[in-house]
């Protein structure tokens, strides 16, 4: 029987020995996100970064969105013996954390808070989630441009919707944020609406400039006059168009094709329109 135990006791030694300790470390390849350090006291215990992905948000009105672009998930664990905060304090700490960089809270609860931030001509969702009273919380963000394109804007399909319904609607022209400057991502889409007007010599545009219905009124039809200008300017002196061809004009929210309630109906109300003349 003695012989028994102590061959017990052996085999439970040798297994503590080959059993290496759990190791409380970064699982490999994570790291916080640039926006957000972790809380102290925590270790990352899942990580994805994808280049691409589609995820819902809740907006205001705490119905789903999909956004869309780089998205990063990180779970974070409390390690052994050291206090976990409530998740009402994780929640307001990166509340607190991102309204200082300009983040805006859409919608909060008990379980899970939603932030955007909108900078530099860019849209960032940030969704923080704890769980098991603190033990563990989620950080996700998810990066989005401020304008997805999804149709190939190139001279043959304007012409055929101006040919068709007397305007189209420009969605690849973008914007620095809150100004008229050209973001070089726009060159090609330009590049299109020269080419447009160089095969067909007869045609005269109105190049109408639109926003979504964030701020004042006044400042929405100063920005889109200023923006549907910076259109001719690029056309006229970088694509040799003559001026008597095109004409500026900024309206502002007053002519949205969507709700200016989602990020989603604001990005496509923020357009530059061609109408013809």
């Amino acid at each position: 029987m003695r012989i028994q135990h102590c061959v017990i006791g052996i085999v439970v030694l040798a297994l503590c020995i080959a059993l290496p300790a759990f190791a409380e470390e970064d699982v490999e390849g994570s790291k916080d996100h640039p926006l957000a350090n972790r809380m102290p006291g925590y270790y990352i215990s899942e990580y994805i970064d994808r280049d691409f992905d589609s995820v819902p948000f809740k907006n205001e009105k705490g119905q789903e969105v999909n956004a869309e672009g780089a998205y990063t998930y990180v779970d974070y664990l409390i390690k052994a013996g050291a206090k976990a905060p409530s998740p009402v304090e994780i929640m307001r700490n990166y509340i607190n954390a991102f309204q200082k960089i300009g983040g805006k809270v859409l919608n909060q609860g008990t379980e899970e808070v939603t932030l955007r931030i909108e900078k530099a001509g860019a849209v960032t969702w940030i969704r923080v989630t704890p769980y098991n009273a603190g033990d563990g919380y989620v950080l996700e963000f998810l990066q989005q441009k401020a304008m997805t394109q999804n149709v190939t804007a190139d001279a043959a399909s304007m012409i055929a919707d101006i040919t068709a319904t007397g305007h189209v609607a420009v969605y690849g022209i973008t914007f620095n944020a809150d100004s008229a400057v050209i973001s070089a991502e726009a060159d090609a889409v330009i590049a299109e609406i020269a080419k447009l007007l160089k095969q067909n010599a007869s045609l005269k545009l109105f190049v109408v400039g639109h926003t979504a219905n964030v701020g004042s009124v006044e400042a929405g039809l100063k920005l889109s006059q200023a923006r549907a200008e910076a259109v001719v300017k690029t056309l006229t002196q970088k694509h040799g168009i003559a001026a008597s061809r095109l004409v500026p004009y900024g309206v502002g929210p007053y002519c949205p094709v969507s709700t200016n309630q989602t990020e989603e109906g604001r990005a496509k109300n923020r357009r530059v329109e061609l109408v013809q003349q």
